[in-house]
This record gives C-alpha cells, sequence and structure tokens, in this order.
C-alpha cells in the first residue's frame, strides 16, 4: 500500500488495514522529513512494515531519514550499478559506508539509550531500489547484483514513459518487459516489486515472480470511491 496522503489519520487507517508493508511516498506527496517522522510514529502501533520512499536517492536526505527512525527504502529512478552502490553506502555507517555519526541526536538509536545500535544499524538497512527506465532495465542484472540491494522494483508509468508509450503502463509491451525483468531480479536472489492496481495484473506479475507487490495508493482509492458516490447520487 502507498500511503500519499501526507496526514497521520491516512497513516493509521492504511497501517491498520491489514497489509504486509506501507510505502510512506514523499516522492510524490509534499512531505517534510517532520511529516515523514509522524508517520513513523503513528505506523509503530500498527504490525506492518514500513517504507519510507524519499524525493530522490541523496546522501543527505536519507541520513535525515535513518536518524529519525527509517530503515526500510524505496528508492526512485535507480539506473546504474553505480547508483545502487553509492546508495548502500550512504545507509551505512563506516567502514561500510559513509553514513555521518549522530546517535546522540537520533530517534533510531533512541538519543543513545540503544547500546547496541551501532552493531546492529548497518545490518538493519533493507534497500529496494526501482528500475523506472529503459536504461535500469538495461543494467538489470548488474544493478540486482549490489550486495546490500534486497530488492528490485519495477515503477510502471516511469517505465513505460521510457519506452514512448507515456500514461500507458498497462501497454502490453510495457507488461511484457515487465514479466521478464521481475524473473530476471528473482533469478539474481532479490526481491521482485511492481506497483500493479489491476487485479488480473498482479496475478501475472506474481506468476513472473513478484513478490513485493503494491495494489493499492491512498489517494487513488479515495477519488475513485468519492466520485463513485457522487455520481451515484448527484444529479
Amino acid at each position: 500500500m502507498f500511503n500519499n496522503i501526507p496526514h497521520t489519520y491516512a497513516a493509521e487507517i492504511a497501517g491498520g488495514a491489514g497489509f504486509d508493508w506501507v510505502v510512506v511516498d514523499a516522492e510524490h506527496s509534499p512531505y517534510s522529513t517532520t511529516d515523514v517522522l509522524h508517520h513513523l510514529q503513528a505506523l509503530a502501533a500498527h504490525d506492518v512494515s514500513v517504507i519510507v520512499r524519499p524525493p530522490v536517492g541523496d546522501e543527505a536526505i536519507l541520513k535525515r531519514y535513518l536518524d529519525i527512525g527509517a530503515n526500510a527504502f524505496l528508492i526512485p529512478m535507480v539506473d546504474t550499478a553505480e547508483q545502487a552502490e553509492a546508495l548502500v553506502r550512504a545507509t551505512r555507517y563506516p567502514p561500510t559506508g559513509i553514513r555521518g555519526v549522530g546517535a546522540a541526536m537520533s530517534r533510531a538509536a533512541q538519543w543513545r539509550r540503544r547500546s547496541d545500535y551501532f552493531d546492529l544499524a548497518n545490518d538493519d538497512v533493507y534497500m529496494i531500489v526501482q528500475a523506472e527506465s529503459t536504461t535500469a532495465i538495461n543494467n538489470l542484472d548488474a544493478i540486482a547484483a549490489v550486495e546490500g540491494v534486497d530488492a528490485v522494483f519495477i515503477g510502471p508509468a516511469d517505465l513505460s514513459a521510457s519506452m514512448g508509450y507515456l500514461g500507458q503502463p498497462t501497454h502490453p509491451e510495457v507488461v511484457s518487459l515487465i514479466e521478464t525483468s521481475l524473473g530476471k531480479i528473482r533469478a539474481a536472489g532479490k526481491a521482485a516489486g511492481v506497483l500493479a492496481l489491476d487485479p488480473a495484473l498482479v496475478t501475472r506479475y506474481v506468476e513472473a515472480g513478484a513478490n513485493l507487490v503494491a495494489v493499492g495508493v491512498d489517494i487513488i482509492l479515495l477519488e475513485a470511491a468519492t466520485r463513485e458516490v457522487a455520481e451515484r447520487f448527484v444529479q
């Protein structure tokens, strides 16, 4: 489930609905760092994994998200293995990575109250990179081979645009490429993700290897439900 409404009520509704995971989507919604913090706090009360998508794979942004308690990331627009490697380094403390140390100010470390934080922090990061262009698909094997990348998530909307089918994420050629790509990701030993709002496509993508499937977006669900009620009753 993607949580794009930047209010904690929406987060609590999504978090308690029964999904396996919820994405706090700061790429396409106006979340501040404080908004992301409040969503992490609201979702902590629910039995759901929380993934944060930053607006861009930037070291400084990721550092702030890590410090406020995010440990699973969905990074948009990763086209090369080199980009993926840089993202892994940005989310790990030295000597493995380059993450800045600020545990005294960090919610993730419970402001130094977690004596084991430095022992566990690097291994506690879950990194999902998004393949959203033909360049990324061409580099898919190399991206999936990067140590520290746990999953590769296909973004159908941007991929379809990159293929020349803007606004057509369910075009047969796009769907076929996604299916092939999901199989490659799984063959590399990584989790394979995709956004699919059509139940028939969910089935196809799962059969192709997807095991990290986003099946809903809160704004889209709200828009569809309110429009349906208005069309039924407003004359």
